[in-house]
């Protein structure tokens, strides 16, 4: 095989044998005979003088050169689909698959309102929706594994394009049988009880360490959860304290009865939208789309310690599209 014979098809073939981790698996999923697909890559390998594929009894994995190969050709096959997504956008509305990422936090308060409203305002348009740590999502966009992304941040991200959509402010969230306590908390009295915090790597946990560094304290951290559901586990039985985005603390189940408190000095979380590199119209519409309905839900059930940040060029154009929908 030449390389100036190399087709899409052989990066898809490549790219789906290291995303399910076997010929077999690659095979039933893009619809290749299993000889065939082992055929075309021994000849992609050959052709490129070196080897692309560890494999073994229990299935394949990328070698380092494959591993530079597969970056390489996820993002050609990326671009190419948004290609796609721009030449029929230009005819018409919107189109294709946009890949969105949110923070778990974010997620619990707005991915449903956004998907229903999707599906009404951009039926064209295929939203692939993943959720995690506002870290990883970040990692997920800088590899252009996303297209964008809704994060929680207090330290700007660099090297993307950063919208600001509201300020979250944490807040400490005590055992429901604690006794009558102050209104607000001071940082040295918040050192002194015992927490239940997330895991490095986590975006809230980088804001707590660098505000207790600042405040020259030594946070008491009796165990570390990477979900507010299980920090908020160890708070209903009286283990520990959380610190938690008051905001999200009504979308977690059995939060009812908790008892928020503020931190004084505030401490604050910044929720963005975030994107690397120019955007399909699909993705510049999804995005519009996502900005309406938060200031929407806010507008609709403000929660204490959420503030909306405006931008008058974005709300414009959210607010056509929350008419249109």
């Amino acid at each position: 095989m030449s390389s100036s014979f190399m087709q899409l098809r052989h990066l898809r073939y490549f790219t789906g044998i290291v995303d399910a981790g076997s010929f077999c698996q690659a095979a039933a999923t893009i619809h290749v005979a299993q000889p065939a697909l082992s055929q075309q890559m021994a000849a992609l390998e050959a052709e490129l003088g070196f080897a692309l594929l560890h494999r073994s009894v229990r299935g394949v994995r990328p070698t380092r050169e494959g591993k530079v190969f597969y970056r390489e050709a996820t993002s050609i096959l990326q671009q190419v689909d948004q290609l796609r997504s721009i030449i029929r956008s230009t005819a018409g509305e919107p189109e294709g698959a946009v890949r969105l990422g949110m923070s778990s936090a974010l997620a619990a308060s707005f991915a449903c309102a956004l998907m229903e409203a999707s599906r009404a305002a951009l039926p064209k348009v295929r939203l692939h929706l993943v959720t995690g740590d506002s870290l990883q999502m970040k990692q997920l966009i800088a590899s252009r594994a996303l297209d964008i992304c809704a994060v929680l941040e207090d330290d700007p991200t660099s090297g993307v394009t950063r919208q600001p959509l509201f300020q979250q402010r944490l807040h400490l969230v005590r055992p429901p049988d604690t006794g009558e306590v102050a209104p607000a908390v001071s940082l040295e009295e918040l050192a002194e009880l015992p927490l239940v915090l997330p895991p490095r790597p986590n975006t809230i946990r980088d804001a707590l360490d660098r505000t207790f560094e600042v405040a020259g304290v030594m946070p008491n951290c009796i165990a570390e959860v990477d979900t507010f559901g299980g920090a908020l586990s160890f708070v209903r039985a009286g283990l520990a304290n959380a610190i938690l985005p008051k905001g999200d603390i009504p979308d977690i189940p059995g939060a009812e009865d908790l008892r928020p408190l503020v931190i004084d000095p505030p401490i604050h979380m910044t929720a963005c939208l975030i994107s690397c590199g120019d955007l399909a119209p699909a993705a510049e519409a999804v995005s519009a789309l996502l900005i309406a309905q938060v200031r929407k839900v806010l507008q609709i059930s403000p929660l204490a310690g959420r503030e909306l940040i405006a931008t008058p060029d974005v709300d414009s154009k959210a607010e056509t599209l929350a008419v249109a929908e």
